[in-house]
């Protein structure tokens, strides 16, 4: 019996205007700010996106109604330069608190400059995820990861 294939690790990059710590600190403080509000599952709209600064932190979102909906976890906090947090949104675009279950997400800040930071970011181990071929192709179209970090940059840009 052959195993089956693994889903391929997708990646996202983008250029921010302002110095690596400034990039890491409104990436991870400001989350809720700059994260598309379209982009939650849980039941109520979303009313903010929080990424706790600690490694065993929750990443999370609140909705208007005050609920709440997990998306995983932080497994290493470390900054200015990296980030790691858990994937726990399966195929169905549902929290799937099973830790065997998760994909990985690695997000790096690289000063090119005093003022220009380049932003990295590795989702991998799609193959964990329940149907994490369907999440791979969902994230895949319309930009991707880019586009979401783009859309990070110009965030952070308009509030300098």
């Amino acid at each position: 019996m052959s195993a089956a294939p693994a889903v391929p690790t997708l990646h996202g990059s983008a250029t921010v205007a302002m110095s690596v710590e400034n990039a890491f600190a409104f990436f991870t403080d400001s989350f809720g700010r700059w994260w598309p509000a379209d982009y939650h599952i849980g039941q109520a709209e979303m009313a903010d996106a929080v990424l706790e600064p600690r490694e065993g932190g929750r990443w999370y979102e609140r909705g208007t109604d005050g609920s709440e909906c997990d998306w995983g976890r932080v497994l290493a906090w470390e900054p200015p330069y990296r980030l790691v947090v858990t994937w726990q949104v399966n195929g169905q675009w549902q929290y799937d608190d099973d830790p065997e279950h998760a994909s990985e997400i690695e997000v790096r800040f690289t000063p090119n400059g005093p003022e220009q930071t380049t932003v990295e970011l590795e989702h991998r181990h799609l193959d964990r995820l329940v149907a994490g071929q369907a999440i791979h192709d969902t994230i895949g179209q319309g930009g991707g990861w880019t586009a979401i970090l783009e859309t990070f940059a110009k965030s952070a840009e308009a509030q300098m």
